[in-house]
């Protein structure tokens, strides 16, 4: 019997009546947190929703929404989806105004729901805006400005038109159909302008459908989100995944800058004490830096203990699936006292009731996996994009290889393609195509960008992989940002720049570039107080501006980069011909503000190649190729 074709409302409606009581929002006022119930949550989107009609908001309109993660941002969401119309999230980190008005403007969203917080940047486009109507500020102010409205107004309104004319909100969500767009959700536009994708009501409820085939929680679990909710996958996986489990979900108090909602984050782990958590590559680099310092700071006689418990649990655990053995079995009684003894006050830095983490963004290397399984807190990765409404694979306590991006959902068609399209087999590697029903609907006005990545119903994903077997996926690099040589061979550069930043305490962020050229070049961004505490070790006579000095540093730079070649310790981790035989030092880091990083935070190599031409042409002259040129000892 096939399955219902389920809308987010109608999935919504079978949750709440299967969990009404279970608690499914945990939100922190003042210093306590409040919990909200199922029924509770859904009847606020009622409110909202029916606020919004009261407002005029008519089926099929778009609705943009703006704020950090919040209780109000789940039951508005909802809010607009009950009155028929479309959420476009916005991310809280879209600074530049122009962001948000092309966004804006090319949803043809005719209201904006802002958070206090965020209001200023409306404030600041509304001129630029005409087609918005109304904007609905989820915080009560003392003042509104023109076209504003609190969100207490739309819900008492909401109440209002849900005793006059609760039949026509109920003709008006009722009306709603699976293939009816759900989101249009921009993406963090790593090439050209962001492209807006088209997901459906079907697309949502079919992907937590798939989604639990491989991932698997209780309604016991709470789940922190501390990855913005406009993100599909903290959409998709937070949100709606644990609402099908009767679990229930926390988000991180905003705090008034990022910098403070930052801070906010281990305060919450604390507090809350979330049993799974999702977490992308970045995230997993901080906490482990943190219980570092936090292990470091009880003594060397700990941290000598810490580090011997690691070893061995590493070498015991293997890929996970593989772990133990029956040569390790003695292995079992030490390491269930290194865990009392040690990784048990470890896990307290995460809440002490952390069983897992669920990956996703870029691929997590295997040693920070492995790290995160010794201390008995894995970290599964899984693998997806926003076109797949996200989740393609995953891995899960039941079924997992360290290493892999995880099992393939189930039901979806996979298939791994080969430039010209051709299926390949097992083991070899190219483009990951997907078709099932989590596949996007297209891409927002954009038919020509729609037609080069859906074929016959098969995403494109751009992303470069092999299947182990018919259920094991690994993701290995994008399938387009090669490495060409001058003779046409192609390579992905990405193992060898995580490795470089992985290895070198000298590296901060490299990209590496060979676009049919005689070498490879690395564009990288140094650790400039690494490199500075390197020249007061070992020549503490010289000033740490001094030309000397800097000549030391791209000493140091060209050392870690020589180490992956004949005779240094990481010799064979990759080809040598791939190895950079000229190095850009940069003078800035890459971050969002600068553009060269995206909302993921994954490196935009088109933006740093292009920011960087001049530099570039340069390392392929005779001076530049040395690393001891005039440039490089600028950028230091």
């Amino acid at each position: 019997m096939p399955t219902q074709r389920l809308t987010i409302i109608q999935f919504v409606d079978k949750y709440v009546e299967k969990y009404s009581s279970n608690v499914f929002l945990w939100e922190k006022r003042g210093k306590e947190w409040t919990q909200t119930t199922f029924a509770a949550t859904r009847e606020e989107g009622c409110r909202i929703g029916a606020g919004l009609m009261a407002l005029g908001l008519q089926k099929g309109e778009k609705v943009s929404l703006l704020s950090e993660g919040r209780n109000l941002w789940i039951t508005g969401e909802l809010g607009i989806l009950y009155a028929g119309a479309v959420n476009v999230p916005l991310s809280v980190k879209l600074e530049e105004s122009n962001d948000l008005v092309f966004r804006i403007k090319h949803s043809d969203s005719k209201y904006v729901m802002v958070s206090a917080q965020q209001l200023p940047k409306i404030r600041k486009i509304l001129p630029e805006l005409p087609l918005v109507e109304k904007v609905i500020v989820l915080d009560d102010l003392p003042e509104y400005g023109e076209k504003e409205i609190p969100v207490s107004e739309i819900m008492d309104m909401g109440d209002t038109f849900l005793r006059e004319h609760g039949e026509m909100f109920r003709q008006r969500y009722g009306s709603v159909g699976p293939d009816d767009y759900a989101t249009i959700s921009y993406t963090s536009g790593t090439t050209a302008d962001p492209k807006g994708i088209l997901l459906t009501h079907r697309n949502y409820t079919a992907n937590v459908e798939q989604a639990q085939s491989v991932i698997g929680v209780t309604p016991q679990d709470r789940m922190l989100i501390i990855l913005p909710l406009d993100h599909c996958f903290a959409h998709v996986a937070g949100f709606y995944t644990m609402m099908s489990y009767g679990a229930s979900i926390g988000t991180v108090p905003a705090g008034r800058t990022p910098m403070e909602a930052l801070r906010n984050i281990p305060m919450s782990i604390q507090e809350l004490k979330p049993t799974v958590m999702l977490s992308v590559p970045a995230l997993a680099k901080n906490f482990k830096k943190n219980i570092e310092a936090g292990v470091r700071a009880k003594g060397p006689k700990v941290e000598k203990l810490y580090h011997t418990a690691l070893k061995m649990a590493i070498e015991y655990n293997k890929e996970g699936y593989n772990k133990g053995g029956f040569s390790q079995l003695w292995k079992k009684p030490v390491l269930a006292l290194f865990d009392r003894l040690i990784f048990k006050s470890v896990r307290q830095a995460l809440g002490g009731q952390m069983r897992f983490f669920v990956g996703g963004g870029a691929l997590l290397d295997i040693d920070l996996q492995r790290y995160y399984y010794a201390i008995g807190i894995p970290m599964y990765q899984g693998y997806g994009l926003s076109e797949a409404t996200p989740i393609i694979s995953a891995n899960a306590p039941a079924r997992h290889i360290l290493g892999s991006s995880g099992c393939v959902v189930k039901p979806m068609d996979i298939k791994i393609c080969d430039a010209d399209g051709k299926e390949l087999p097992y083991g070899e590697k190219g483009e990951i195509v997907i078709r099932g029903e989590n596949v996007m609907a297209g891409y927002w006005k954009n038919p020509k960008a729609t037609a080069e990545t859906v074929v016959d119903g098969w995403l494109h994903t751009g992303d470069m992989g092999y299947m182990r077997d018919k259920d094991f996926l690994y993701v290995v690099g994008r399938f387009k940002s090669l490495l060409i040589s001058a003779d046409g061979e192609k390579y992905s550069p990405e193992g060898i720049e995580e490795s470089l930043v992985e290895n070198s305490k000298y590296i901060d962020q490299v990209v590496l570039h060979n676009s049919q050229d005689p070498y490879t070049i690395a564009l990288l961004v140094p650790n400039k107080d690494a490199l500075k505490a390197y020249v007061k070790e070992t020549a503490p006579e010289l000033a740490p501006d001094s030309e000397e000095a800097k000549k030391l540093m791209l000493g140091k730079i060209q050392n870690e980069v020589d180490s992956y070649r004949k005779g240094g310790k990481n010799y064979g981790a990759f080809p040598e011909r791939w190895l950079p035989a000229a190095v850009c030092v940069l003078p800035e880091p890459f971050t969002e503000q600068n553009h060269m990083v995206n909302s993921t935070m994954k490196i935009v190599r088109g933006k740093v190649e292009q920011a960087y031409q001049e530099r570039m042409a340069y390392a392929y002259t005779p001076e530049g190729k040395n690393i001891v040129n005039r440039m490089n000892m600028e950028s230091l």
